[in-house]
Parts: structure tokens; sequence; C-alpha cells
């Protein structure tokens, strides 16, 4: 998985980047806010998390956050805001702004490997579910039903078709659905037909 970390701190940020290299994710380094903003824009189509330094040359971690929820509500993102400044204020603050989680320096390794185990599985169930809302709307896309009133002979039991002409119902019923046909007798059908043949049997012939 994808994790941007954006912090002007040199040391801090590398000492986290081979961290979680250490851990197998795919990391990179950015230094300022603005800089965090276009990367993580440019990835809205992969899920990624994001660990932000709160004080950033140009864009605060939590303008950054903001903008992203604004710009790309419906991007697979998991922003953790990473400030050495503890207090609820602070915290409140970032989480209003579109962080999901926050970590105070310096971090313990305990502590941000089980926060960011969160993010992958929240990161995990939203890309299961977005495969799962676009599994359900190509089914739904290709639903077909049959609606309205339809002209059907009394006799023959055709149907008349939108080009006017009379077809058998079993065909335009699968032209406009998913349904196949496996002709049969039903059993009523079944009874007429051997009483038919019984009649036709036993009948006279003529002479």
């Amino acid at each position: 998985m994808k994790v941007l970390i954006a912090d002007d701190d040199r040391v801090a940020a590398t000492v986290l980047a081979q961290t979680l290299r250490q851990w197998e994710f795919d990391v990179t380094v950015t230094s300022d806010g603005v800089e965090a903003f276009e990367q993580l824009r440019s990835a809205a189509a992969t899920p990624t998390l994001a660990i932000l330094d709160w004080m950033m040359p140009r864009l605060e971690g939590a303008e950054v956050c903001r903008r992203i929820r604004r710009e790309l509500p419906l991007a697979h993102m998991y922003l953790m805001l990473l400030t050495s400044l503890e207090g609820r204020d602070r915290i409140v603050a970032g989480l209003e702004a579109g962080a999901d989680d926050y970590l105070v320096k310096p971090f313990d390794p305990g502590e941000l490997r089980a926060r960011v185990n969160v993010g992958v599985r929240v990161l995990t169930l939203q890309e299961r579910l977005a495969e799962r809302v676009n599994e359900l709307e190509e089914a739904l896309a290709n639903v077909k039903q049959l609606r309205g009133l339809l002209p059907i002979c009394s006799y023959c039991k055709r149907i008349r078709a939108d080009d006017q002409y009379w077809i058998q119902v079993e065909s335009y019923i699968a032209e406009r659905s998913d349904a196949q046909f496996s002709h049969g007798i039903c059993p009523p059908c079944a009874s007429e037909l051997e009483r038919d043949i019984e009649r036709r049997r036993t009948k006279p012939s003529g002479g």
C-alpha cells in the first residue's frame, strides 16, 4: 500500500520513512503541504495512507486534509496528522478538518504500527466496498425489465412487438430479458394431448 509522508523536518521524515519501508510499505516523502496536496490529488484513484505534519511551509497539514475532503470526497485516503503539540483542542481541530487519526511526536513505533494498521484495514474495507458497488452497478445495468401493456393474440398467443410485427411470446421475452426457454408440456396440456390421441385412435375410420 502507498504511504505519503509530508514533513519539513528531514530527520523525522527519514526515520518515519525507514520505519514504514521496513514494514513493506511503498513510501513517498515530501517536505511541504502544497506538494503533499498535489501528490495526493494525483493519487486519488489509489488507496493511500498519508501522514502529514501539522506545521509545514506553504500549507499546514490540517489544511491539506480540509482540501482533500472538499475536492476529493470519494478518494480512498486515510489521513493522519503528525504534531508535536498534544492537546484536546488541537486534536479536535485536526479531526474536524478531515483527518482520520493523529500521532504525537516523537512517535512510539508500536503506536505508529497500530495506528497505521487501522488505516490499512479501513482502506481495504473501502476498496472492497467500492468493488462490490461497481459489481452491483454493472449487474443493474444488465438487468432488462418488461413493463407496460403487451398486445397479445387471444388465439395464437403471439405478441405485437414495437415494430408492429407479431412474434412468438418466447422470442419477445428472450429479446428483452436474460430469460432462456426450455420447452416442455405442462400436466393439463399433456392430459389434453393424451385424450386427443385416444380420440383419434378410437375414432372409426371412414369408408
